[in-house]
C-alpha cells in the first residue's frame, strides 16, 4: 500500500466522487456525508491536525474525536448529540477509511471505528414466516372485508410499503393479467421520493380476489381498499386508523405480539430480506429511505443472527480443528 502525501481533508472529495461513481450511493447520501466529515475536518483543525496524513491518523486520534462529538459537540438547542447522532459521524468516517482501503492508500482499518452504545438501542421488531402464515390466516375470506384485509396483510408483507402509501393506493395502479407471477407498482413516498415496490404471486392473488368481489358489486371506487361500514354517500378509502384497528383484532386471533403495528410488518419485510442476504442499500431502495442511515437499524438483526449461530454451533465439542 502506499502513503499518501495529500493531509485527510484533501481526499474527501475524491471521497466523494467515489461513493458517486464507484458505490452508487445517491446524491442526497453524498451530500450527508459530505456534511458529517465536515464535522470531522473542523475537529481536526481545532485540533491543529489538519495537515495529518492518512497513514499517520491512529485509534488515539479516534477516540479523541468520539471524546469530542459526546462532550463539546452540540446541535443547534445547545443540547448534546444524542449517541445515535454520534454514530452517524462515525458511519461516514468508517466509509472514508474504506475509500482509502478500496485505493490502497496507507490508514487506519475502518473497524479501528467502534460505534457508540445508543442511549437507549431502538429494538426492531418483526414477525417470522410462520407468525406472518398464521397472521395472513386470521381474516375470514367468506366475507368481503375479510378478503380485503387479507390482501392487505399480504401487500404489506411484499412490498414493505408505510401504511400512508398503501391507504393512497387507486384501483387503477393495479393491472393484473391472467398469469402474473409478480407485478411491479410505482408509488410516490415519504417527502414525494418515487420508487417501485414488487407485489408477489401470493399477494397478488389475493388482490385479485378482492377485486374480483368489488367488480361483482359494481362499485365505482376510486380507491383501492375502501371501508364496507358507514354511509355509503361518504368517503369510502380505508384509513390508516381503520387498517391499525382492524391489525389489532388479527394479531388477537393469530395469538401473535399485541405490539404488532403495520410498521412491524414492514420491519418483517426488510428483515426477511436482509436475512436472505441482500444487500443493505437494495433494501434501502425497497424501504424509500433517503439515504442509507435510516436502514442501518436493520443491521443489529443480523448481528444479532449471526452471534445466536455462533454460540449454536461454534466449538461445540469444546476442541478445536
Amino acid at each position: 500500500m502506499n502513503k499518501s502525501t495529500k493531509p485527510l481533508p484533501g481526499h474527501i472529495n475524491d471521497f466523494l466522487d467515489w461513493i458517486d461513481v464507484e458505490k452508487g450511493l445517491s446524491a442526497k447520501t453524498q451530500e450527508n456525508y459530505g456534511r458529517f466529515l465536515k464535522k470531522f475536518t473542523g475537529w481536526l483543525d481545532q485540533a491543529k491536525l489538519s495537515g495529518l496524513l492518512p497513514h499517520q491518523l491512529t485509534s488515539e486520534h479516534i477516540w479523541d474525536y468520539r471524546v469530542y462529538l459526546s462532550r463539546h459537540s452540540s446541535t443547534h438547542q445547545g443540547q448534546p448529540l444524542k449517541k445515535a447522532t454520534q454514530n452517524y459521524y462515525l458511519i461516514a468516517l468508517r466509509a472514508f477509511l474504506g475509500y482509502f482501503v478500496a485505493k490502497d492508500v496507507l490508514s487506519l482499518p475502518p473497524d479501528k471505528i467502534a460505534l457508540s452504545r445508543p442511549d437507549k438501542e431502538k429494538i426492531v421488531k418483526f414477525l417470522t414466516l410462520e407468525q406472518l402464515q398464521k397472521l395472513f390466516s386470521a381474516p375470514d375470506t367468506a366475507t368481503d372485508q375479510g378478503l380485503r384485509d387479507k390482501a392487505i396483510l399480504e401487500l404489506f408483507f411484499s412490498t414493505g410499503m408505510r401504511i400512508s402509501e398503501l391507504t393512497s393506493l387507486n384501483k387503477e395502479q393495479i393491472k393484473i393479467k391472467p398469469g402474473m407471477a409478480s407485478f411491479e407498482l410505482g408509488i410516490v413516498g415519504k417527502g414525494g421520493r418515487a420508487r417501485t415496490v414488487y407485489i408477489s404471486k401470493d399477494a397478488l392473488n389475493s388482490l385479485e380476489t378482492y377485486l374480483h368481489t368489488r367488480s361483482q358489486h359494481g362499485d365505482k371506487e376510486k380507491a383501492l381498499f375502501i371501508n364496507y361500514s358507514g354511509r355509503k354517500d361518504s368517503p369510502r378509502r380505508l384509513s390508516p386508523r381503520a387498517i391499525e384497528k382492524s391489525l389489532k383484532k388479527y394479531i388477537a386471533l393469530a395469538g401473535l405480539p399485541i405490539t404488532t403495528t403495520p410498521h412491524v410488518l414492514r420491519h418483517s419485510f426488510a428483515t426477511d430480506l436482509l436475512t436472505q442476504g441482500v444487500d443493505l442499500r437494495i433494501i434501502q431502495e425497497f424501504l424509500g429511505h433517503k439515504n442509507i442511515l435510516a436502514t442501518q437499524i436493520y443491521a443489529h438483526v443480523t448481528n444479532k443472527k449471526l452471534k445466536d449461530i455462533h454460540q449454536k454451533f461454534h466449538g461445540k465439542d469444546g476442541g478445536g480443528n
